[in-house]
């Protein structure tokens, strides 16, 4: 198969908790520290997400950029964050149905606690994300970008995740992010469902990435230089 050096990479388009409305959206970092890795290593990125269109950013997840921005920390997430042409691209994102996975040679779910509403029952995304796993293609996934692939089931009918080591947000985490009262389950628990071998750090928030063939998770926020590092191998 013919190599495309592209990656596609899937964010939310949910703004808020549905049962408190509070704000939420794509975890800025989660896409930027991938996106450098896969560009110094030579690859393009399209993004695209479930409805197309604008991508609401979740406000905790940009703090840092913020801040940063304001005393002049200029990090990968900061100089992103500044860069207009690159923040344009998610007003403009792409819609889930309208990706080819002949265009791209890996896939990557980004995190956002949206994530668990718009992208675990999406039939557009579930059937793209088979089909790139199917064909050879790398899938990749960090945070709770793995709720898009609990319900994802191969042509056999077998959930991809069933035997595969795994991992993705825990929920010790998310009881140290306050958030488990709301998020609508627990990622941990559905992959184990799923038949997934799940794993996670030693200590919360650390850094863990999980390789098993041509899948790939990150455990948090921390963990997503890793995944791109991880795919970048994988592709290369």
């Amino acid at each position: 198969m013919q190599k495309t050096n592209k990656i596609l990479t899937i964010v939310t388009n949910v703004d808020e908790f549905q049962d408190t409305g509070a704000r939420t959206g794509l975890w800025l970092s989660e896409l930027t520290h991938f996106w450098k890795v896969a560009e110094d290593a030579g690859y393009e990125m399209d993004i695209a997400s479930p409805l197309g269109g604008k991508i609401p950013l979740d406000p905790q997840g940009l703090i840092i950029a913020q801040i940063a921005s304001a005393t002049g920390l200029r990090g990968n997430l900061t100089r992103r964050y500044e860069d207009r042409e690159f923040m344009d691209r998610l007003n403009e994102t792409l819609r889930v149905e309208d990706a080819k996975v002949d265009h791209y040679d890996a896939i990557y779910l980004v995190d956002g606690h949206g994530t668990m509403y718009d992208f675990t029952h999406h039939e557009p995304l579930l059937t793209l994300t088979a089909e790139f796993y199917e064909k050879g293609k790398v899938v990749s996934s960090v945070c709770h970008g793995p709720s898009g692939l609990i319900n994802v089931k191969l042509s056999n009918g077998e959930y991809l995740v069933k035997g595969k080591n795994v991992t993705g947000f825990s929920w010790a985490e998310e009881r140290l992010a306050k958030r488990h009262k709301v998020v609508p389950y627990n990622l941990e628990e559905e992959l184990k469902k799923r038949g997934a071998n799940y794993s996670r750090a030693i200590f919360p928030f650390n850094s863990h990435i999980v390789v098993d063939g041509l899948l790939v998770t990150g455990q948090n926020p921390k963990s997503a230089k890793g995944v791109g590092k991880a795919v970048v191998r994988l592709l290369e």
